[in-house]
């Protein structure tokens, strides 16, 4: 029997199908071990399609998994069926009022964003590395979610596990890419060794959604490096050198009453 798999909810979507999955409770084996649903990693498919199916399950139950082709980008988009995997838009943030699709966001240190607004029936997800939170993913999420009818003062929403602030080690010229678009980004770095800085991104997503009107958001608050036997990381996997990382899952819902 496989590991249960590890799944972390968040107060302020209840009663909403949500959870930001670990790596446990998977068929995959080696670096891949166990619960990856990345399709584009070097896994075996059958595997992966495995994960997926497991993952999905635990979550939304017969609902259907919808990803997308993540691009680091702000591009939202508005999900009404379900697609093959080979048809999966460019874009990192997605919507839905249709009940029975389970919106599905990969990460391995980036941040994984799901949203709600249950009173409308209206919810999201969206991928938020440093250059998606950078250029607006938050803000096109939302807004994609208003034009299905939900109201920004009803939405709730909840950062997952992503890299944290002691494990993101960055060079002088990426805190000036933040600090030229506004002064006051300093304050999510923290000096590190000359010439390095240490980058909070679970913060700099947080006060993305409070800055676009978001009036509730809750932070997981995990490190996605820090905890191997919990989380795949691209940041670890590179450190070490290794050839390819798997891929976690955050999944939400609307419930097919």
């Amino acid at each position: 029997m496989p590991a249960k798999i590890d799944i972390i909810r968040a107060k302020a979507l209840d009663p909403v199908p949500h959870g930001f999955l670990g790596r446990k409770g998977g068929a995959s084996s080696g670096l891949y071990e166990s619960l990856n649903v990345g399709i584009g990693t070097d896994d075996v498919r059958s595997d992966v399609d495995t994960n997926r199916r497991r993952a999905t399950e635990a979550v939304a139950g017969e609902a259907q998994l919808v990803t997308l082709y993540q691009v680091h980008s702000p591009d939202a988009v508005v999900v009404t069926r379900r697609f093959a995997d080979d048809e999966r838009p460019k874009a990192d943030a997605m919507v839905t009022d249709k009940p029975g699709l389970a919106l599905g966001i990969l990460t391995a240190d980036c941040a994984p964003i799901l949203l709600a607004d249950t009173e409308a029936g209206v919810i999201g997800a969206a991928h938020a590395g440093w250059k998606g939170a950078m250029t607006g993913v938050a803000r096109s999420v939302v807004e994609q979610m208003e034009g299905l009818g939900a109201q920004r003062e009803r939405i709730a929403a909840a950062i997952g596990p992503c890299i944290g602030r002691g494990s993101y080690e960055v060079d002088d010229g990426f805190r000036k890419r933040f600090e030229d678009i506004e002064p006051e980004n300093e304050r999510f770095f923290r000096a590190g060794a000359p010439g390095h800085h240490y980058f909070d991104l679970e913060a700099y997503v947080a006060a993305w959604l409070d800055f676009i009107g978001v009036p509730t958001v809750e932070l997981i608050g995990l490190d996605t490096y820090a905890n191997e036997d919990r989380f795949f990381s691209y940041r670890r996997a590179t450190h070490r050198e290794e050839p390819d990382y798997g891929r976690q899952l955050s999944v939400i819902s609307l419930r097919a009453d």
